[in-house]
């Protein structure tokens, strides 16, 4: 038995056991994970900086934090979350009790990536926990430090039958695929992503794909175009620009590039200093491979700002390019780096039509103060999700579920979305033993008259929430004219 079988096998024996599911066992190993996200804090920042040259406030501000935040929202809300959910009933169901029960799927995987290693890899599991599944994580190899830390230290607090860590590579992922899970949680590309759903579909297992995208961001002319540029360029070059959720590229009229290019230039500097380089909050490409690999998308571009890199360091500095076309190779692949396109277009239907010949992508980024040319994008167009007027800031919300759409993914989590995407809403309906009056128009012989009445209860039954509201009234109105007679 493999090492990766071993730990699933051992995860599924642990859940059979039932202790996953009682809520207080739940919310004693929710207040572990953010005990050893405070005390562990100096051991996860230090693998960050070695492995994405994050700072230790950076980690906080960009990771664990919001961690912090899921598990005390998490933790508040787990008993209603968990509790039967009361259903509307019909005419035929009046005597019955309905209701959905949250109930655990069983053993998750959750594989996380290396750019927030800690961040999408945690969020999941904090929803795998709190829904009472056992959950077999897997972290990205690409961050060897943090993957480190993780293994090595996650399992003192939580439950290491139920939650085990396995680390490793490739052939370890793939091993771990080859196993049976309720669900698996990946965030990644879509390359990989296809990989996931296509070892997944021969258990039937359901998945969660977070994919990213080439998201775009439609700058209008007569917006505040200096606090635009500000948000998008924090938002782009936040950690080297190794996020899912960054804008890819900028769509502008031809007549606005130049202003864009040189307010963004000027926030570059205020963000980063003339020596990004030497920045203690401007961070590295992960590896050499994905260094070469952005450097390569260039080649056919005009760079306007920055451009300068160092493969010793896998530095490459906040970088603008002009006048992109559609077939460059910089458009042809999510870009995952500090290179920022800009695309000109005639205007906002331009901009639509330039967005839709894509591939929906996990987010769409628009800043103008026309509510109306906001809703008209967001009318003409599909993507995960929708921001306007900032960058990023939507991830931070755990009432807005967070996820992609047709090639940036399926599924979504946070708050609430994680505990439901990772249960299974058990429909439930108890019938008392008696009324068999009602059921005799489903007997044989079927008849025009149990047609009939079937019909008047299924079809042209009354509105019985209306019914009820009526009632609410009628009685609140009878219980005034008793008040006032009697004054």
């Amino acid at each position: 038995m493999s090492r990766e079988q071993l730990a699933v096998e051992r995860a599924r024996r642990a859940f059979s056991t039932g202790r996953s599911k009682p809520l207080a066992y739940r919310i004693r190993q929710l207040n572990n994970l953010r005990r050893f996200l405070v005390e562990r804090q100096s051991e996860i920042a230090e693998a960050a900086k070695k492995d994405l040259n994050r700072s230790e406030v950076g980690i906080q501000l960009f990771e664990t934090l919001g961690l912090e935040s899921e598990i005390q929202l998490v933790i508040k809300n787990l008993k209603k979350w968990a509790a039967p959910r009361a259903v509307e009933k019909n005419l035929v169901t009046l005597s019955d009790t309905l209701y959905i029960q949250p109930e655990p799927l069983g053993v998750v995987l959750v594989i996380g990536a290396w750019n927030y290693p800690w961040a999408v890899t945690l969020f999941p599991l904090i929803g795998a926990i709190a829904a009472g599944n056992a959950a077999v994580v897997k972290p990205s190899e690409v961050c060897v430090h943090t993957s480190k830390v993780m293994e090595e230290l996650l399992n003192a607090y939580l439950d290491k039958e139920l939650y085990p860590v396995v680390t490793g590579g490739v052939q370890e992922t793939q091993e771990l695929l080859k196993q049976r899970f309720d669900h698996i949680v990946y965030t990644g590309n879509s390359m990989v992503g296809r990989i996931v759903m296509e070892a997944a579909a021969k258990h039937l297992t359901p998945v969660t794909l977070e994919l990213g995208g080439k998201s775009p961001c439609y700058i209008d002319k007569d917006c505040d175009i200096p606090l635009a540029c500000r948000r998008v360029t924090w938002g782009k070059f936040t950690n080297c620009g190794q996020t899912c959720i960054a804008p890819d590229y900028v769509l502008c009229e031809a007549s606005i590039q130049d202003r864009v290019i040189d307010e963004m230039k000027k926030c570059i500097k205020e963000f980063y200093t003339d020596d990004p380089k030497s920045f203690l909050d401007y961070g590295r490409i992960i590896n050499e491979r994905h260094f070469r690999r952005i450097l390569a998308m260039t080649e056919d571009s005009t760079v306007a700002v920055g451009g300068e890199s160092d493969h010793t360091e896998c530095y490459i500095a906040p970088t603008i390019l002009r006048d992109v076309k559609a077939g460059s190779k910089v458009m042809q692949e999510e870009i995952f780096g500090p290179l920022l396109p800009i695309v000109p277009v005639s205007g906002l239907e331009g901009a639509i039509d330039f967005i839709n010949q894509g591939e929906k992508s996990l987010v769409i980024y628009v800043f103008s103060t026309d509510k109306k040319l906001i809703n008209r994008l967001i009318e003409e167009t599909s993507s995960g999700a929708v921001l306007a007027n900032d960058c990023l800031v939507h991830y931070s919300v755990s009432s807005l579920p967070f996820g992609g759409v047709g090639n940036s993914g399926m599924g979504c989590y946070h708050g609430k979305f994680s505990f439901d995407q990772l249960s299974h809403l058990r429909s439930c309906m108890v019938r008392p033993l008696k009324n068999e009056g009602m059921n005799s128009m489903r007997y044989p012989p079927h008849t025009p008259g149990k047609l009939g009445w079937a019909r008047f209860f299924l079809v042209q039954a009354p509105d019985l929430a209306l019914m009820g509201r009526v009632g609410a009234l009628a009685e609140e109105c009878i219980s005034f004219d008793s008040y006032s007679m009697k004054r």
